[in-house]
């Protein structure tokens, strides 16, 4: 408990630090572009990086290949040294490919990811911004296999912080791009988007860079192996299959949600994909800064413990992990269910955004609120299955994820009305994940022989009774605000000082007294480095 908490501790610090300049990063663009027809058009060519990245590699690094470096560098002689530098190198290869070929299928990809009846020049706007970001394939690449690799040898704070320059860099190009550019994409010029496409590509190269030396000093030299026969990757490959299957199995269900948003947003403007992005990214914030700081802890300790057999090792290292995420997750959940539309309007309501659309995208990010702690436990359970190199598993869970999320989300877009769909897509979201988890949980329990459940549930248990007064008091400033004035980005910041504020400190003192552990280790922690 005490080694995840240090090695989350030095995560979540940059990772906040990092999800706060992504809070300045996403307020600033969406300043610029706005969210209508050409900040929809934006944020679905931004996407489409992380979705090929993803069908290709991302989904591999946390399944597969942190698992075999652990393996490598106790089975081969070299400490894994030359299978590390093959997976190097192969993906420099393949991605790079790939990103080419991307940038010349560039206008075929959009359109598959828009509404249909979009006009011909508003796909072409997508389509250059696209051809202009997908480059990013490549640096993705070497940047999340340095990371890869960095973790494995437990060198965990340069992963969470490269991204903090890679916002810096994007925060001037938007503040460039509010001072000379337009919002309204029937006007937009090739100079607005090449600064745009371009300045947003820029900020992924400065955070690989960084990722790499990082990385050269942790004592890794590249050298180009392109040999793959007896290394061990045969075995990764044939491991790989299934997550490649469940890469493809989830991003079909974001295409659907995509396609789906961007219609809504040609119905209602305003109300679609860019109101959908930006309540998931501030949805993201808590489980970011802790959540994927827990699980890149963990991953690799779970994985040593299932190889060598140590299974209750294994069950105490995840009931740890579970019961320490929860104990942020479950009051940021209910903070955001009733401080979204104040956070939002606080983020969202400057430049060519209105009050209205940044109230919106708050309304969006309430329901997302109630996705947040099945969310996570989902995300942590899937580690149990990865730590016994099961791959399969998961890609069985997520055909059944994306089957009830595509299905709740057509019933949401044809029955509610168009201001409305964008919110039903989150609902289903999170109902898609309740069941998700649930699922989830039976299996691995199966798997590892008990997940010490009555142990998390007394643990969640507590956390809930510890937090509902903080989303009690919450709700009163809010309350109390909106009775005096309308919510502004003042009264905003106000509602999130006083009743976020006081919320937060209500649930720690709460918890502290209700013995919640790992709350009391986290304030134990923060004093004692404050003392220093």
């Amino acid at each position: 408990m005490s080694r995840m908490l240090r090695a989350s501790a030095i995560m979540a610090a940059g990772t906040m630090v990092s999800r706060l300049t992504g809070f300045l990063r996403t307020a600033v663009l969406a300043a610029a572009i706005g969210t209508f027809a050409l900040g929809d058009a934006y944020n679905a060519a931004y996407q489409i990086p992380f979705i090929l990245f993803d069908l290709l590699i991302g989904g591999v690094l946390s399944s597969v290949i942190v698992p075999m470096i652990v393996r490598a560098k106790k089975r081969d002689a070299d400490g894994g040294r030359a299978f590390e530098q093959r997976l190097m190198t192969l993906a420099i290869v393949v991605l790079t490919l790939i990103a080419a070929i991307g940038v010349l299928l560039a206008q075929p990809i959009m359109e598959l990811y828009t509404a249909s009846n979009w006009s011909a020049h508003k796909i072409e706007v997508a389509s250059t911004l696209a051809r202009y970001i997908l480059p990013q394939i490549a640096f993705f690449g070497i940047g999340a296999m340095a990371g890869a690799i960095l973790n494995t040898r437990d060198r965990f704070a340069a992963p969470m912080w490269a991204p903090v320059l890679n916002n810096l860099v994007v925060i001037g190009v938007g503040i460039g791009y509010l001072a000379v550019g337009t919002s309204d994409i029937d006007t937009v010029s090739g100079d607005d988007l090449t600064l745009l496409g371009v300045g947003t590509t820029a900020g992924i190269v400065v955070q690989s860079f960084v990722l790499v030396v990082a990385l050269h000093r942790a004592g890794f030299r590249f050298r180009p192996r392109l040999g793959l026969r007896d290394t061990g990757l045969g075995e990764t490959a044939r491991t790989a299959v299934w997550t490649f299957a469940y890469v493809g199995i989830t991003q079909f269900g974001f295409w659907v949600t995509t396609k789906l948003a961007t219609g809504a947003g040609d119905r209602a403007p305003g109300a679609g994909n860019s109101a959908y992005s930006y309540a998931f990214q501030l949805f993201q914030l808590p489980y970011g800064i802790i959540a994927v700081s827990v699980i890149t802890a963990m991953l690799p300790r779970m994985s040593r413990y299932v190889a060598d057999g140590e299974f209750d090792a294994a069950r105490t290292e995840f009931g740890s992990g579970v019961r320490l995420v929860s104990s942020v997750i479950v009051p940021s959940g209910l903070l955001l269910m009733v401080l979204g539309p104040a956070v939002t309007t606080l983020i969202f309501s400057w430049g060519n955004m209105t009050p209205e659309n940044a109230l919106y995208i708050g309304n969006v990010l309430q329901v997302f609120g109630l996705a947040l702690v099945p969310f996570s436990i989902f995300q942590l359970l899937l580690r149990v299955f990865y730590s016994f190199g099961d791959t399969k598993t998961p890609a069985l869970i997520a055909a059944v994820n994306v089957a009830i999320n595509a299905t709740l989300s057509l019933i949401a877009y044809f029955t509610l009305p168009a201001r409305y769909i964008v919110i039903g897509l989150a609902f289903a979201f999170t109902l898609t994940y309740v069941i998700g988890s649930g699922i989830a949980w039976l299996m691995a329990s199966r798997r590892i022989r008990g997940l010490g459940g009555r142990a998390v549930a007394s643990g969640l248990s507590r956390m809930y009774v510890a937090a509902i007064p903080a989303a009690v008091v919450a709700l009163a400033v809010l309350w109390l605000t909106r009775e005096i004035t309308p919510i502004t980005a003042l009264s905003s910041a106000i509602i999130l000082a006083a009743g976020g504020g006081f919320g937060l400190l209500l649930y720690l003192l709460a918890a502290h007294r209700m013995r919640v552990t790992e709350v009391s280790s986290i304030i134990g922690l923060v004093t004692s480095r404050v003392g220093r």
